[in-house]
């Protein structure tokens, strides 16, 4: 063994305090990700935070929450925020970016964005703010031994048979504002004057109004609620579990919107985020949503076993062509309105 002198001694313990507070260094690091409860999370977790973890030594904080619920932090630190990377759906994800709370996502950073469709990908002032990963579907959820046939239209909601045990999502719930705008067409509604609607929803008896995709699977899983409204993602976990779950889209339809990652403006590690970002772009990361979650892909070219094809949004053989998508724009104008009018007309009246 050679024998170091005392100069190269000190070098090298040198060189190896330098390297440990490197080490150090890459394991304090650390990123904070809002990203919704449950089943999504878990997705979020395994299909990009691992990978982004494993490939770069930063860890993934994660914020659970509703995307209200993260816009309201968003809003309430805009001068000192603590989150990076936010999950949020469509709709609130144009709430955030009216409040200023949101970065630019700059394609010289995040070069992944060219791997997205166009739909995918939303911008304001000629840049882009949000990006989609994955679009996912509003349809019927029920219980196959409560209903054994699959209900054909969103009216059979009022069923007498159903009463009581019907779930629908509030307007803290992304998808409840525009379930309100959806229903207006089915019941053949003037969308100028809901107030006929919100005396059709006061008269539904319902189990409960769910503010999030976690406490709705929790009603069709206890049996709380037999039928009512619910995403593919929640309901085809549900099946997927062995439960006596049926998911139907109606002949009316169903609506559908994405799941949007946004780069939080003045985010405390903001090169970080950006390379999370660019990793949950990845056909990898796509596929992987789609396999858990399913979530059509908003990443082009990504395939997908047969049986997770036929479980996406658009089925087997479709494509974000065959979704219908609000003008969120639209149904935020009138947001406020909305849910004031429900809270007066219909959840005071259960």
């Amino acid at each position: 063994m050679a024998t170091l002198t005392r100069s190269a001694l000190s070098a090298a313990l040198l060189g190896a305090g330098l390297l440990m507070a490197g080490t150090a260094g890459a394991q304090d690091k650390k990123i904070t990700v809002a990203w919704y409860g449950g089943n999504w999370g878990d997705a979020f977790r395994t299909c990009v935070a691992d990978p982004y973890t494993k490939a770069t030594g930063v860890t993934v904080v994660p914020e659970v929450g509703t995307s209200t619920t993260t816009l309201a932090k968003l809003q309430q630190q805009k001068n000192a925020p603590t989150i990076d990377v936010a999950w949020m759906d469509g709709g609130i994800s144009e709430l955030a970016q009216q409040a200023g709370v949101l970065d630019t996502l700059d394609p010289a950073a995040i070069p992944n964005l060219k791997n997205v469709i166009d739909q995918g990908v939303y911008p304001h002032d000629n840049a882009a703010y949000a990006v989609s990963t994955g679009y996912y579907s509003l349809g019927i959820t029920y219980n196959t031994k409560e209903v054994p046939q699959a209900p054909t239209s969103w009216k059979d909601l009022w069923k007498p048979e159903y009463a009581g045990a019907v779930a629908v999502p509030s307007p803290a719930n992304s998808s409840g504002v525009p379930f309100v705008f959806f229903l207006a067409r089915v019941w053949g509604v003037d969308p100028s004057n809901l107030a006929p609607l919100y005396t059709k929803l006061s008269s539904l008896d319902t189990a409960l109004y769910f503010d999030s995709s976690g406490a709705a699977s929790n009603a069709y899983q206890s049996g709380e609620a037999i039928i009512g409204a619910h995403f593919n993602v929640g309901a085809w976990d549900l099946i997927d579990k062995g439960l006596p779950i049926g998911f139907a889209v109606p002949k009316e339809g169903a609506w559908a919107t994405d799941a949007r990652l946004h780069l939080v403006k003045d985010a405390p590690n903001a090169a970080a985020a950006k390379q999370f970002i660019n990793t949950a772009l990845t056909p990898d990361a796509a596929a992987c949503l789609a396999t858990r979650l399913y979530l059509g892909p908003a990443v082009k070219g990504v395939q997908v076993p047969k049986d997770v094809a036929r479980k996406l949004p658009w089925g087997a053989e479709g494509s974000v062509e065959n979704l219908s998508l609000f003008d969120w724009n639209l149904i935020n104008s009138r947001r406020a309105e909305v849910t004031d009018a429900w809270n007066r007309q219909v959840a005071r009246k259960r």
